[in-house]
């Protein structure tokens, strides 16, 4: 454990940060399974839904500086070419 109080703050500071970057992280991560589950079921409808929905989380992890934007960009644009080709 560190001495000098500034140290301290920064293990506590980034420990909070971490949290949040992890909670946003999960967050993305099962909206994705959503979008793929419902390309797995066939499901056109849901898959559009889902997708609407982890498209927005996405968007907020970028603007929360927990994802690159050209990542946040790949990932939407990966599913949305998932979804349109099960017409």
């Amino acid at each position: 454990m560190a001495n000098i109080k500034s140290a301290k703050k920064r293990i506590l500071v980034s420990q909070k940060r971490a949290a949040r970057n992890k909670s946003i992280r999960s967050r993305v991560k099962t909206s994705i399974k959503k979008v793929d589950a419902a390309i797995a079921a066939n499901d056109k409808e849901a898959a559009a839904a889902a997708l609407r929905g982890a498209t927005s989380e996405l968007s907020k992890a970028v603007s929360k500086g927990v994802y690159h934007k050209n990542t946040s960009s790949r990932k939407i644009s990966r599913l949305s070419h998932a979804v349109n080709k099960m017409a």
